[in-house]
């Protein structure tokens, strides 16, 4: 049937769509799952950063199945809210997810991406919404998401058309940082989170966090708030021991990362 695993490299977890037989496309189940491996990531203080993939060469995520998934919705068993933790909506997880694109990134997949920080994609990678060629619409995120994300006329080219894209060209709209031979997709996502995972944790939950909180605000009341969020990184006990370190002429060991800095 496949699922969601979750392994660890230290203090990156992996979090990996695995159903590669079925491209990863989620069942039930597996959104359930998703939600609860974003939650161990967010509540375990081992873990420093999350590496979104896909099992198998073929597919990082297609999306919903549409033998399960989507009929469920169509048929008003619940409404796609019941997915907002696998598609980190009202997220608390302030840990940086990198996502790690190996294959096709469709529908649901690619809405899920679009919740990561920062996205590493096989030159082999096709992207796309297929929503509305099925009467539906990206509702998972995207809707609200991709607007604030990349230029207006090619997020709603993406939406309305539905055509795939290749991974050089989502580059060339801003959905990526890199793309990477399909053999070194996911080493370079883990070469990421492992330098992210040596910085402070404390800095970098405050920047996610303020990030995400601030977008909405208008700018008086954001640059008010992001000086409450600045006054909290700079009174850390990791700013302490980064400016101890700095003086010190030594690399820090930060209390957020524990006894190992």
């Amino acid at each position: 049937m496949g699922g969601i695993t979750l392994d660890r490299d230290g203090a990156v977890a992996v979090v990996r769509f695995d159903r590669p037989d079925k491209l990863n496309a989620l069942t039930l189940a597996m959104y359930d799952e998703l939600g609860a491996a974003f939650a161990e990531v967010r509540d375990d203080d081992s873990l420093a950063v999350a590496v979104l993939t896909g099992a198998g060469p073929r597919a990082f995520c297609v999306g919903a199945d549409l033998t399960e998934s989507i009929p469920a919705l169509a048929e008003g068993r619940f409404d796609i809210s019941h997915w907002d933790a696998a598609h980190q909506k009202h997220t608390r997880l302030f840990k940086p997810v990198i996502a790690a694109v190996n294959g096709l990134c469709l529908g649901g997949g690619f809405e899920i991406m679009l919740s990561t920080d920062i996205r590493i994609a096989a030159d082999t990678a096709e992207f796309g919404l297929p929503e509305t060629g099925v009467g539906v619409v990206p509702a998972g995120g995207t809707l609200s998401r991709l607007t604030r994300q990349i230029p207006y006329v090619w997020a709603m080219e993406l939406m309305l058309q539905g055509d795939r894209i290749p991974a050089a060209q989502a580059l060339r709209y801003g959905l990526l940082n890199d793309v990477v031979p399909a053999a070194d997709v996911l080493d370079a996502a883990l070469e990421r989170a492992h330098r992210l995972a040596a910085r402070s944790g404390s800095a970098l939950g405050v920047v996610k966090e303020a990030v995400l909180r601030l977008g909405d605000l208008p700018q008086d009341q954001a640059f008010h708030s992001e000086a409450l969020y600045g006054q909290k990184a700079f009174t850390s006990p990791d700013a302490r021991e980064g400016l101890a370190a700095f003086a010190e002429r030594r690399a820090p060991r930060f209390p957020s990362r524990g006894a190992g800095g």
